[in-house]
């Protein structure tokens, strides 16, 4: 798939803009701040309905607006077009429409559009928290089948619902709060087990891929590790739970589960986390986010979108040569605040210029 236009009215700093992109690569240049990120943030946000800078929706509508609209029109490998239109609201409820038909849920528009963004945020997935990398994780498993963001709701929905009950308990432990727990405890397992058998089975998939682009990426092989092995899957969820019941209890919230999993990396044999140069650590972040796109572009049959947001930048001449020799087949959209290298071989050029958009 393509998005062979784009639309935007009062999103961000544009007032309105409307402009072609092509089946091959479009480069966008311009200095920073003047909205060449906010256009692959558009783009991007038709794919998930969520930014992914992780802006709310009242910094999405341009300030003075009430609302911010995107609109795309999309056309498919077998030649059909698809109109979308987001209708963000800053103070209120969004509303999206697929061919002029709104969505009952808006969970349904995933999947209409796939896209990759590379970003110089995405360090966070080596260097944050254990809540970046199963983000990354379950934002490819729900790219692979959309089904998995229901899971992932109803996830949270239950964790909520429990640790609502823990901290009724106030540290103590009743009948009638253990009875209750047990039950909630039966239907936590009964989801988490399938959601942890799915990020299992993920990581053994990713894993020779993103070993692989790392290589391209350095040019050297190196040995990746990704490791998944919450306690929990070893023994069964309302074992692990029961375990813990105690120290659940006394803190109130709920400590063992999908919700607090970590995927850890290594490279050569030792945690990049912590042990990892800041190149190594970059690469291997590109590295995911490469190997994340090719499993998605297998398993589905068309590549997302990719979007470079401004990371040539962040990477040494070797490393963006490298990206760019290995940039996988599709439409691809790189923002750039300086003039492309020569490893780059735009089809098309968009210069931004206090959120107005003109032609190379």
């Amino acid at each position: 798939m393509i998005v062979e236009h784009l639309e935007l009215i009062d999103f961000r700093n544009y007032v309105s803009g409307s402009f072609d992109l092509t089946s091959g690569t479009t480069a966008i240049i311009g200095g920073n701040g003047h909205g060449k990120t906010n256009l692959a943030e558009s783009l991007a946000y038709l794919a998930t309905l969520s930014s992914f800078r992780g802006a709310p929706n009242d910094a999405l509508v341009r300030a003075g607006a009430e609302q911010a609209i995107i609109r795309a029109t999309v056309r498919h490998d077998d030649g059909r077009e698809t109109l979308i239109e987001a209708e963000l609201v800053a103070a209120g409820r969004n509303r999206v429409q697929v061919n002029k038909q709104k969505l009952v849920r808006v969970r349904d528009l995933l999947g209409s559009v796939r896209v990759t963004v590379f970003s110089p945020d995405d360090l966070i997935l080596v260097k944050g928290g254990p809540g970046d990398r199963r983000r990354y994780l379950d934002d490819t498993l729900v790219a692979l089948a959309t089904k998995y963001d229901a899971v992932r709701l109803e996830i949270d929905r239950i964790v909520k619902q429990r640790n609502t009950l823990l901290k009724q308990a106030a540290g103590r432990l009743t009948d009638e709060i253990e009875a209750t727990l047990d039950v909630w405890d039966q239907k936590f397992a009964e989801i988490a087990d399938q959601f942890g058998y799915a990020r299992a089975t993920l990581v053994a998939r990713i894993t020779p891929m993103v070993h692989d682009a790392y290589e391209q990426l350095a040019g050297v092989a190196t040995p990746i590790e990704l490791t998944y092995e919450p306690g929990w899957r070893q023994v069964g969820l309302v074992a692990a739970l029961q375990a813990v019941r105690d120290t659940d209890i006394r803190r109130g919230v709920s400590t063992v589960g999908p919700h607090r999993d970590e995927l850890s990396f290594r490279i050569n044999g030792l945690p990049s986390r912590t042990h990892a140069s800041q190149g190594e650590q970059r690469t291997l972040a590109l590295a995911l986010r490469l190997a994340a796109h090719q499993l998605v572009t297998e398993r589905t049959g068309t590549a997302p979108v990719l979007v470079l947001d401004d990371v040539l930048s962040e990477l040494d001449d070797g490393r963006a040569t490298a990206l760019l020799e290995h940039i996988p087949p599709g439409q691809v959209i790189i923002t750039t605040a300086t003039e492309l290298p020569s490893a780059a071989k735009a089809d098309r050029i968009l210069r931004v210029e206090a959120g107005k958009v003109s032609e190379g």
